[in-house]
């Protein structure tokens, strides 16, 4: 069975009349990487918050790794790292000072801050070079890759992430990214990374949530939420010919009758098969062998944006007929 290191209960957080969370029930289990998806304003820092200790809920609670998060905030702190959207250092000290510092303060002795320091520093992939220069220098992806190493040197059962992609250049998201994964299943870190960037969520995540005006819309893994969602249907693929055909009732028959195949669908030049999983090799296949010629094979994944608008679809659709 899954262990749960994050259990939030009923959480709520009202300011005055404006309810930046309501109700909001969720679990994530050790070891893994959940996305806390939504726009800004949606009430991801503010959960982040409670979970932490640094600000009390209106209800309910937020348990991490077994500790009450409002009843024992400094026990949290002792299991959490957190790195928010802006991270911040001591210009005036150099990153490897800037660590050394942040070590001590969680209680690694001064004779072996800066061992610890290094090797961490080595883990986030900032080079030699850098470690002795002044954080004033540093690019952001250098200071994100500087803020983890401060979260990591802790040694924190629990890493929260808040918007960390936040103006990184798009090869400096990728590495970031995979080295929050490498992290997490090399040293089974549970990770929460809070982000309204869909696609770069999607590249890491193990489950997602849909955060939006305070709830919790909608959580799982991005297949499951897919195959809700689209009616089974998480995949499609067009294929193409360089004539157009007339597409005989007993191959469409046929078509329907391989594994995971929901509809078909015949136009001039090409045809639709969607289905619950990809078995694209499948379709193009039996279309060769029945002597099709196919100019073109293009194939559809559903994806969280996809998801994210579909559900934003329905929901809309469901306000306006109430």
């Amino acid at each position: 069975m899954d262990k749960q290191v994050i259990a939030l209960r009923g959480l709520t957080k009202k300011y005055g009349t404006f309810t930046a969370v309501e109700k909001l029930d969720l679990t994530i289990n050790k070891g893994e990487i959940f996305g806390l998806l939504g726009p800004n304003g949606a009430g991801k820092t503010t959960t982040i918050l409670m979970m932490m200790g640094l600000t009390e809920p209106g209800a309910g609670t937020a348990h991490v790794c077994g500790i009450n998060s409002t009843k024992d905030p400094i026990a949290v702190k002792k299991v959490v790292g957190y790195m928010p959207d802006n991270v911040g250092f001591y210009d005036s000290m150099s990153a490897l000072e800037n660590l050394m510092f942040i070590g001590e303060l969680n209680g690694i002795p001064r004779s072996e801050v800066q061992k610890e320091a290094i090797a961490v520093m080595d883990l986030v992939g900032l080079p030699a070079e850098a470690i002795h220069k002044k954080t004033a220098a540093y690019s952001r992806g250098m200071k994100q890759r500087l803020g983890l190493a401060e979260v990591l040197i802790k040694k924190p059962e629990v890493v929260v992430l808040d918007e960390p992609t936040l103006g990184i250049d798009p090869s400096g998201v990728k590495e970031f990214l995979s080295l929050i994964l490498r992290l997490s299943r090399e040293k089974g870190l549970t990770v929460l990374l809070s982000s309204h960037h869909l696609h770069q969520v999607q590249q890491v995540c193990d489950r997602v949530g849909i955060f939006v005006k305070g709830k919790l819309l909608i959580e799982g893994d991005i297949a499951s939420l897919s195959n809700s969602l689209f009616s089974g249907k998480s995949f499609e693929v067009n294929v193409s010919f360089k004539n157009p055909i007339d597409l005989p009732w007993k191959d469409e028959a046929a078509l329907l009758q391989l594994p995971t195949v929901k509809e078909v669908s015949v136009y001039d030049h090409a045809i639709w098969v969607s289905g619950s999983e990809d078995i694209t090799p499948d379709i193009v296949r039996f279309l060769v062998e029945k002597g099709y010629p196919i100019t073109g094979v293009h194939k559809k994944e559903y994806g969280l944006e996809d998801i994210y608008q579909k559900y934003f679809d329905n929901n809309i659709k469901e306000n306006v007929n109430q």
